[in-house]
């Protein structure tokens, strides 16, 4: 029985994966993590490019790493500003 007890909070932090936003695109719908990762790869590419000119490329000492990094950042603040 205290087991059960145990799993208790477990499942009450479940309740919170009612609702899985999505969007309609062409007759299907998609995730919206997966639209946010389409939005955030081009605007990474981009960044990319303008730290290349500015010059702070060079300097990134893990440049892989740094740019995985930008691209999560800005897709979880696109899946937050839009699907707030």
């Amino acid at each position: 029985m205290s087991s059960r007890l145990s799993l208790l909070p477990l499942f009450l932090l479940l309740t919170g994966c009612q609702y899985s936003p999505s969007i309609y695109i062409a007759g299907s719908y998609f995730p919206a993590w997966l639209v946010c990762v389409a939005i955030s790869i081009p605007i990474t590419i981009a960044l990319r490019v303008v730290l290349i000119v500015v010059g702070i490329d060079d300097y990134l000492p893990v440049r892989l790493l740094t740019y995985i990094c930008f691209a999560l950042l800005i897709s979880l603040a696109a899946l937050w500003i839009l699907f707030d």
